[in-house]
């Protein structure tokens, strides 16, 4: 037995609890996304803990790692069990700037490390569930490195394609979400940063072994909000697999993508109206699953109306909903627009008897809350407090 080895344990008898074994396998990379996971700043999280921030920054830094002490106070405060900080398990770490922010500049820094943190536990989820079920392939024209087929580089033309290839035709898509799981891109749509969770647009990402797109519950009061969002970052994950972030002619042409794949123009035009007129539009609006300023959008972008009826529109459009006379339409209405991959993957899994939640959470070492708000299965009990 090596002198190491007597150490360890030496340590372990000394003091026997899960944190003195943590201590000895100790990862860094997992303190850095607890924290990121919990919008605290290593100052914020050193004073919570009760040490120096040095302290809290040799231990990320991987200079020196926590006593047992400080791990089992660190796990307190950030919610998760100490063996969280233990090393042993596939980690796929993603760089801030590899994700695609529908609002980046709106988004701020912190809040941009608690998504990334969360994508990364998406994959960790993902890769999980994958040992025990096989999810379908993914789909998306050059994603896969052996993939030699590319979509062209202008947004409309690679939605045609795209279309083309899933075999959509050119009628409407009835569920868009679903459509995108059933290509193998992983979908999710929870709070997963609690109250912050509203302050953070959807985003995207093509820099894991899974295509990745966020959608966030605040944002899907409307269906058809979420659908043109849900397409806007397919066409990220299309258009801008290699490109840097934050470009905001991006946007722009996500956003062209987006409409040419729900409202392709050559089958769309003939049906929009040559004048402003809301009943037509509200038809066309439930057919093709777009909102009425996509249509309008769509009016004056394919030359059915002018410039100057779109803006009087977008003017009238606002003073109904000002007045309730238009509604919007929640996404729990469409069960083919709410994420549901892994949540059915899990099931699957679970009726076969190869996976149990205590199990599943037990190998990702995440406290049940955790597991089952990422699997769709947040914990609907009313919470008893005592004062």
């Amino acid at each position: 037995m090596t002198e190491r080895s007597q150490l360890r344990l030496f340590r372990t008898s000394q003091d026997p609890s899960p944190a003195a074994g943590v201590a000895e396998a100790f990862d860094a990379a997992r303190l850095t996304q607890a924290r990121r996971l919990a919008g605290l700043t290593k100052a914020a999280l050193a004073q919570q803990v009760g040490v120096s921030g040095a302290a809290a920054s040799q231990w990320e830094a991987r200079t020196s790692p926590p006593r047992p002490d400080h791990l089992a106070r660190l796990a307190e405060v950030l919610e998760v069990p100490v063996e969280f900080f233990a090393v042993g398990r596939p980690y796929a770490q993603l760089d801030g700037s590899a994700a695609h922010f529908r609002s980046l500049r709106s988004t701020k820094a912190a809040q941009r490390a608690k998504a990334v943190a969360f994508v990364e536990q998406m994959w960790e989820l993902t890769y999980a569930l994958e040992k025990h079920v096989q999810l379908p392939p993914v789909d998306l024209p050059g994603f896969l490195p052996d993939d030699t087929d590319h979509l062209p580089d202008t947004p409309a033309a690679a939605a045609r394609v795209l279309r083309a290839r899933w075999g959509l035709g050119t009628g409407p898509i009835p569920h868009l979400v679903r459509t995108m799981e059933t290509h193998g891109i992983v979908t999710t749509m929870v709070r997963f940063a609690g109250a912050d969770t509203a302050t953070i647009d959807a985003f995207s990402t093509s820099r894991m072994p899974r295509p990745l797109i966020v959608l966030t519950p605040d944002r899907g009061n409307d269906v058809y909000w979420h659908r043109f969002t849900a397409a806007h970052e397919l066409g990220h994950l299309v258009l801008h697999r290699d490109a840097a972030p934050a470009d905001p002619e991006q946007e722009q042409q996500a956003d062209a993508f987006a409409a040419e794949f729900l409202t392709p123009a050559d089958r769309i035009r003939d049906q929009l109206p040559t004048r402003v007129d809301f009943t037509a539009l509200e038809q066309l609006s439930r057919a093709w699953g777009v909102s009425l300023k996509s249509l309008i959008y769509r009016c004056r972008e394919l030359g059915t109306i002018s410039d100057a009826s779109a803006r009087r529109a977008y003017q009238r459009l606002n003073q109904l909903y000002e007045l309730g006379i238009i509604g919007q339409d929640p996404v729990a209405n469409y069960p083919g627009e709410v994420p549901s991959l892994l949540h059915k993957a899990f099931e699957l899994a679970e009726s076969n008897g190869t996976l149990t939640m205590t199990g599943l959470a037990r190998e990702l070492r995440w406290r049940l809350p955790r597991l089952r708000l990422l699997l769709g299965h947040p914990d609907e009990r009313p919470v008893l407090r005592l004062v």
